[in-house]
């Protein structure tokens, strides 16, 4: 019965639900995760170069994910304007975070709306295609963060959250209608209920290439 259970969202709560994710990304989770700027600074103070500290977050963070319990914990200390599966939370966060990490080990000012929005079209890209045609970007070309963000409008950072909240929030052809059953995450996070480091490489990779 579970499995049906089905929950309808607003875009405005699609949204909310994304931005209050990326609030626990820039501020992390008491007890479990540091906030992202401190984060950044032990990685950074450690190690002689910003490669070699993404290399080395990276490896941790593929440590993390293989952890019995540690996604399912964050998962359960993540509180949402809407219930939803502690799995998935665990892997939007992660994913949100590693992106989010390597930007601000490159450089970037994570804080700055302009630089959230990035961080979102970083891990969605096309998959918000309508939102991103109206701010006038070609769908397919080769965007990175320092194209991108010149054109990052308030109103193109608005639309572009609420896109990526349905895009994460949503499944088939009813819009705004979750099914607690069938909530997949955009890049292959969690599958069956198991996160493995394979994902971190994925995202970590296109991270990378995208913060330049």
């Amino acid at each position: 019965m579970g499995q049906n259970k089905q929950i309808v969202v607003t875009e405005e709560q699609s949204a909310s639900i994304l931005d209050k994710v990326f609030g626990y990304v820039l501020n992390g989770i008491p007890n479990m995760e540091k906030p992202i700027m401190e984060l950044v600074s032990e990685y950074t103070s450690r190690y002689d170069s910003t490669e070699e500290a993404i290399k080395e977050f990276v490896r941790v963070q593929r440590i993390k994910v293989t952890t019995t319990g540690f996604l399912t914990g964050l998962g359960g200390l993540i509180t949402l304007p809407v219930a939803l599966p502690a799995d998935f939370v665990s892997s939007l966060y992660i994913e949100l975070r590693t992106i989010a990490v390597i930007a601000a080990i490159r450089g970037y000012s994570v804080q700055e709306d302009k630089v959230k929005t990035a961080v979102y079209y970083c891990m969605f890209g096309n998959a918000v295609g309508d939102a991103v045609k109206q701010a006038g970007i070609k769908i397919g070309e080769a965007y990175v963060a320092k194209k991108l963000i010149p054109k990052i409008s308030k109103d193109f950072s608005k639309k572009l959250t609420q896109a990526v909240g349905r895009r994460v929030l949503t499944k088939g052809g009813s819009k705004g209608i979750i099914n607690l059953g069938k909530l997949v995450p955009v890049i292959g996070g969690i599958v069956g209920g198991a996160y493995n480091y394979a994902e971190i490489n994925i995202v970590a990779r296109k991270a990378k290439n995208f913060f330049n």
